[in-house]
């Protein structure tokens, strides 16, 4: 109903205006598209992280925290798990598993959230695939891989509701599994890989692998010059050369932390707050 047809059946002109800036916002929360960030972290301007935090990841949901530490932001409210959160390069959408049913701890599909409105959309699987285990984007955002069962899927992302995504070749499988990895460095010249022992990180290059850390998992990139892990309930931060290792530290952790990924606006000013 428009305005002028309010103001004809008497409604107060305060009442129209009020209505008229509220509508939009109520419909917007309605359809679960309110920004889940806004006002905590400014979405592809400063660095930060985002964890799959719960019992299990049955009952996981997906938080941000900023790389200085402090309270955790929910950005998913789902009554079935989520897991294997992915940031974008840009920093601007996030990739992630989500379960089918309540309770189930397997993951049975692959969505896209576009941080800065909230907005979701799913990642079709061919019939024929196995289960998604894990997702990566190409260096420039512009498809998202898949690992589901033995096979890997590439979905080119154009500007869809939903966007199915197609099984590659042979030829392309050695540069579509980069995209999974945690690769060190810019040029690269080392990737992350579990170690021998249980709940240890290792690098690895061509040549020999070595120890990271213990008591570690869900490693990921951090930078071009850094890579980041959970360890002990915090995030560890350990520079690739030279320097101190830092932890961020976090408050309002449901649970434990499962799983991480990470987006750093490097040659950008910190946000100050």
């Amino acid at each position: 109903m428009t305005r002028e047809r309010l103001r004809g059946r008497g409604v107060p002109a305060l009442v129209v205006v009020v209505a008229a800036v509220l509508f939009p916002l109520i419909c917007m929360a309605c359809s679960g598209t309110l920004p889940p960030l806004r006002g905590q972290i400014e979405v592809g301007n400063e660095s930060y992280a985002v964890v799959a935090a719960g019992a299990d990841a049955a009952s996981g949901d997906l938080y941000a925290v900023r790389a200085e530490g402090g309270p955790l932001v929910p950005i998913t409210f789902s009554s079935v798990g989520e897991t294997r959160p992915a940031l974008s390069p840009d920093g601007r959408r996030l990739a992630f598993l989500r379960g089918r049913l309540v309770g189930d701890s397997t993951p049975g599909s692959v969505w896209i959230m576009d941080l800065q409105t909230g907005g979701e959309r799913e990642v079709r699987l061919p019939r024929e695939a196995g289960t998604p285990s894990r997702v990566g984007w190409s260096r420039d955002g512009a498809a998202l891989t898949v690992a589901a069962g033995t096979m890997l899927y590439r979905a080119p992302l154009a500007d869809k509701p939903s966007q199915a995504a197609e099984a590659l070749p042979p030829t392309e499988r050695a540069e579509a599994e980069s995209t999974l990895a945690v690769l060190l460095g810019d040029p690269v010249f080392a990737r992350v890989v579990p170690c021998g022992e249980p709940d240890a990180l290792c690098v690895a290059t061509d040549s020999a692998t070595g120890p990271l850390a213990e008591h570690a998992h869900a490693a990921t990139r951090w930078g071009s010059d850094s890579v980041a892990f959970l360890t002990r309930g915090v995030i560890e931060v350990r520079p690739l050369g030279p320097g101190l290792s830092r932890k961020i530290e976090w408050s309002g952790v449901p649970g434990k932390a499962l799983e991480l990924t990470a987006y750093v606006a490097e040659g950008r000013q910190p946000v100050r707050r």
